[in-house]
């Protein structure tokens, strides 16, 4: 997989240069795409092996390369400030998410978890709608007080 992403990225890396070619927008499209469903097929199946060096080494050496064409950057710059400047996920961490993903949707998590899904502004509550305030009845009644004060805390 590495190899192939990689042959791919330097035929790529031929439209991409410093002041002419594809700019980072697109090749940003182009790992998420392409290059990011190549090196994720099948993590489910082998994400614990990305915990050896050499396999993670492999990894790490092809999203740099790509994090290197999107953000113009030379070969002197860190792998960390690459995915910082091009805000991509290292891949370690994406293959955990596939892994994870997977894993809840097909059923085999041995623990319920809610998987995060964007709602529309529509469905949310109003927090005026959703905050109780206490009133002098209910004060002592209620699991969570909080005094904005400083007076009680301690």
């Amino acid at each position: 997989m590495s190899e192939n992403c990689t042959k791919l990225i330097f035929a790529l890396s031929k439209s991409a240069k410093l002041n002419w070619g594809l700019q980072n927008v697109a090749l940003k499209r182009i790992y998420t795409g392409a290059i990011l469903p190549l090196l994720l097929y099948g993590a489910p199946i082998w994400h614990k092996a990305i915990d050896t060096a050499s396999n993670k080494l492999k990894f790490i050496r092809v999203q740099r390369l790509i994090n290197m064409k999107i953000a113009k950057a030379y070969r002197t710059v860190s792998n960390e400030a690459l995915s910082a400047l091009t805000r991509l996920t290292p891949i370690a961490i994406k293959i955990q998410e596939a892994s994870q993903y997977y894993h809840i949707i097909s059923g085999w998590g041995k623990e319920i978890t809610k998987v995060e899904t964007r709602m529309e502004t529509k469905y949310l509550l109003h927090p005026a709608e959703t905050i109780n305030f206490l009133s002098e009845e209910t004060k002592d009644t209620s699991a969570v007080q909080i005094y904005t004060d400083g007076s009680k805390s301690e």
